[in-house]
């Protein structure tokens, strides 16, 4: 379906976004801790949202 080069690039771009990514959160870190101390708990709240819809989703219809 798609050819060796392809292939090899998509290999190559993930990996390199990876990596600028995680220099870029590393960098930020500081100023995750500052100004989203509370963002877990809206993280939470929304899986369980998700989560809620899906069970009435499942056992209901």
């Amino acid at each position: 379906m798609f050819s060796e080069g392809q292939i090899i690039f998509a290999i190559l771009f993930i990996i390199g976004f990876s990596i600028l990514l995680a220099i870029a959160y590393k960098k930020d870190y500081k100023l995750h801790q500052k100004y989203y101390k509370g963002s877990i708990w809206v993280l939470l709240a929304f899986i369980c949202f998700i989560g809620l819809i899906a069970a009435i989703k499942y056992f209901f219809i």
